[in-house]
């Protein structure tokens, strides 16, 4: 009895340790550049708001159209501002989606709150960022009456969530110097539809789709940041603008 005594709390103390760790880590987020914080502040053009979602509105407009975004593992939502801020000047509706710890796979379906939220937006489209691109390619996946296009920033399905067959419009942008993007990615466009557009970044990198700095083990960039966000917004709005 006393050795199962001691091997219960063995065990409790291990798993102690073990989920004390994985919020340390998680704990750790890539936080937004001065730049990505600018862009929170509401302009002529667009009406910024901080709720449940950040949340940029186009004035003089009424939004029919919508784009929700899923923020990188572990990068804070605000990071993103500059390019949201951009795509909603062209009068879209936009909501960046804050996730649990910043791990967008704790709440693939965060998307729900934004589409009840404005009834009157009839065509949504769903997008995100390295991981946060994988959970938007899943909610996709599993709401294909709710979202008709999806957009990934070096990011790409889970190979449980194949799309190949879906009648789903989907844009994929990454750059050359994104390694693992560039190993998986030819494995992973067959769970996409075939009509699927690809664009790739000459010397774009991983980090450089939002604002957050330089991220571990992401290739160097031969280009700005800025190029490859100007690269990403028109390409993004082209594929909008087509639909």
């Amino acid at each position: 009895m006393k050795k199962r005594y001691i091997t219960l709390i063995m065990v409790s103390s291990l798993i102690v340790v073990i989920f004390s760790a994985f919020f340390i880590w998680a704990s750790i987020s890539y936080q937004p550049m001065d730049e990505a914080l600018e862009a929170l502040n509401s302009t002529e053009y667009v009406e910024v708001t901080i709720g449940d979602y950040i949340l940029f509105t186009p004035k003089n407009v009424t939004p029919v159209e919508g784009l929700i975004f899923y923020p990188g593992g572990k990068v804070e939502p605000e990071s993103y501002a500059p390019l949201m801020m951009k795509i909603a000047e062209y009068g879209y509706l936009v909501a960046i989606v804050p996730m649990p710890l910043n791990l967008a796979f704790f709440s693939p379906n965060k998307a729900d709150i934004v589409i009840e939220d404005h009834p009157t937006v009839l065509n949504w489209t769903i997008s995100g960022h390295s991981l946060g691109g994988a959970m938007a390619a899943r909610y996709a996946y599993n709401h294909p009456q709710l979202v008709n296009n999806l957009i990934l920033y070096a990011g790409y399905p889970a190979d449980s969530d194949d799309m190949s067959s879906y009648s789903l419009e989907v844009l994929v942008l990454y750059g050359t110097e994104n390694a693992n993007m560039v190993e998986n990615i030819d494995e992973k466009f067959l769970l996409l539809p075939s009509s699927t557009t690809v664009v790739v970044i000459e010397g774009g990198n991983h980090a450089y789709f939002g604002w957050y700095g330089e991220q571990r083990g992401d290739g160097e960039a031969t280009i700005t940041r800025e190029e490859q966000q100007t690269i990403a917004l028109n390409e993004t709005i082209v594929f909008l603008s087509l639909l």
